[in-house]
């Protein structure tokens, strides 16, 4: 083993001032990345926020069409029951099946509007 004479040991400037620009690019460089790691995760939790209040929006009017459907076809069903002849039951049928394709069409446009606000395109 070498016995340091006591030479003090000089880092020449140019190497000082590359170490000195290397360190403050490597600090610049991971600063840059956590912003962008930061922007990701905002991103992502209002996308999952949008998505959840999305989801509940679709899951109210769902259940707002289930009620209606269901009570429609109570109306019809004591409709029925008061029909005096198979000529009012077929008439009463054939009333109910229009309703029910008007609003079973009705609902599905709703349901398409909804899917595209959820997903942040414009309607064609």
């Amino acid at each position: 083993m070498s016995k340091d004479n006591g030479a003090a040991f000089e880092v020449p400037p140019q190497m000082r001032e590359l170490a000195e620009k290397s360190v403050a690019q490597a600090k610049q460089a991971f600063d840059s990345f956590i912003s962008a790691a930061q922007h990701a995760v905002n991103t992502a939790e209002n996308q999952a926020a949008t998505a959840r209040s999305g989801a509940k929006e679709v899951s109210q009017l769902a259940m707002r069409y289930a009620e209606r459907n269901i009570n429609g076809s109570f109306d019809f069903a004591q409709k029925l029951i008061r029909a005096d002849d198979p000529k009012e039951v077929m008439a009463l049928h054939g009333e109910y099946v229009r309703g029910q394709i008007a609003a079973l069409t009705e609902q599905a446009k709703e349901l398409g509007q909804q899917a595209v606000k959820m997903t942040g395109q414009s309607p064609h």
